[in-house]
C-alpha cells in the first residue's frame, strides 16, 4: 500500500467483525427466566440454595415414596426418568473417580513432592470426614 494513499484505504466489514461482547457471567442462566416468572433476586438465591435438578430430585423422591404400590402411565414414567437420572449420576461420578484416580498416579510419577503433599493434604480431609 503507497503510504501517501492512506485515506483511501479500504476497509472491510464483515459480519461478526465488529466489537463483539459476551457475557461470561456464571448467573447467565438466570437471563433466561421470564420476568413474569417470579421475583429474579429471589429465583436466584433460591437456586444457589438448591439448584433445580436438585429440587426437583427431592420432589420426585417423595413422590415416589408416598405412591408406593400404586400404578399409572405417569408414575412408571416418572420411576423410569429417574432411575435413568440416577444412572446418570453414578456413571458421571465413576468417570470423575477414575479421572482423578488418574491424574493422582500421573502426579506421582512426575511429581513425587506434590504428590506427598496432596497425600498429606488427603489423608487430613479423610481424618475430618471420619470425625464428622
Amino acid at each position: 500500500m503507497y503510504p501517501w494513499l492512506w485515506f483511501w484505504t479500504p476497509q472491510f466489514h464483515f459480519p461478526w467483525n465488529d466489537n463483539i461482547t459476551q457475557r461470561n457471567e456464571p448467573n447467565r442462566f438466570f437471563d433466561a427466566i421470564s420476568p413474569n416468572a417470579g421475583i429474579g433476586k429471589i429465583e436466584k438465591k433460591a437456586f444457589e440454595i438448591a439448584s433445580y435438578g436438585r429440587q426437583l430430585g427431592l420432589i420426585t423422591e417423595v413422590l415416589l415414596d408416598i405412591t408406593k404400590g400404586k400404578s399409572s402411565e405417569s408414575l412408571s414414567r416418572l420411576k423410569s426418568i429417574y432411575v435413568e437420572i440416577e444412572c446418570l449420576k453414578e456413571r458421571e461420578f465413576s468417570i470423575s473417580a477414575r479421572t482423578i484416580e488418574n491424574q493422582i498416579d500421573w502426579l506421582k510419577k512426575h511429581s513425587r513432592s506434590e504428590y506427598d503433599l496432596l497425600v498429606e493434604r488427603l489423608k487430613i480431609e479423610i481424618k475430618g470426614d471420619n470425625a464428622a
